[in-house]
């Protein structure tokens, strides 16, 4: 086939290791413009970033050239190293295995880049094991045998 014509729209979630409260203010952008670099190099197309000290959300217009699980791993690689090699935490840094990913119609693309862009006040309100939580259930995902967001 000569084209492909695509339309999907993935929401990927995934936590710092330990959920430790590692991605600072002072640095939070960078990591998010690092981790947009990396998307837009791949070929997809980023609509929203945002989280919060210990956890990104990243939604994108995700081209169907990869597969999620290989863009989530160079993801994670390339932005441990980044943090890492520019001492931006006293610790090592590095995110928990696994990750979810949710996929969502064209209709819903504003309320989920709103929802991304607002964690900081979400947050107020729920906290990640329970947004995650509720992510699994609105999607019908069993968290019970799932053991990459171990709480």
């Amino acid at each position: 086939m000569a084209d492909a014509f695509t339309q999907i729209y993935v929401q990927i979630v995934f936590a710092v290791k330990w959920r430790q409260c590692l991605i600072l203010p002072a640095w939070q952008e960078r990591l998010y413009q690092y981790t947009t670099g990396i998307i837009q190099s791949r070929n997809h197309k980023l609509l929203a970033i945002g989280g919060m000290e210990d956890h990104i959300h990243i939604f994108i217009g995700m081209k169907p050239s990869e597969s999620i699980s290989d863009l989530v791993r160079e993801i994670k690689k390339a932005t441990n190293e980044f943090v890492n090699a520019n001492c931006l935490t006293e610790r090592n840094f590095q995110w928990q295995n696994g990750y979810g990913a949710f996929s969502y119609h064209r209709r819903d693309i504003n309320r989920i880049c709103n929802y991304i862009q607002n964690q900081k006040e979400h947050h107020k309100r729920q906290t990640f094991k329970e947004e995650f939580q509720k992510l699994l259930n609105d999607f019908g995902i069993e968290s019970e045998s799932k053991t990459s967001f171990d709480f």
